[in-house]
């Protein structure tokens, strides 16, 4: 098996462990700086409101993140689609 994959399922299995909310956000937080977990909020909340609908710039603005970031989270949102 790939390490990386390995460890991808580690990770998984230690998030999966968590019993509360509360717990999660702390594994969250000893796992992640302050900014990347700015940037995971920053890419559901992407996801969310691109599969609602909201154009691309306007989500970009209301961020504060680049068009490119938008356009890579709708990029991985139509390749999931696809893969259905």
């Amino acid at each position: 098996m790939d390490a990386k994959v390995n460890y991808i399922s580690e990770l998984v299995n230690h998030l999966l462990a968590q019993k509360s909310e509360k717990d999660m956000e702390k594994a969250l937080r000893e796992l992640l700086t302050s900014s990347e977990l700015v940037d995971v909020a920053n890419r559901l909340q992407i996801f969310q409101m691109l599969e609602q609908g909201v154009p691309q710039r306007q989500i970009a603005e209301k961020l504060g993140v680049g068009i490119a970031t938008v356009t890579r989270g709708s990029n991985t949102l139509k390749a999931r689609k696809e893969q259905m």
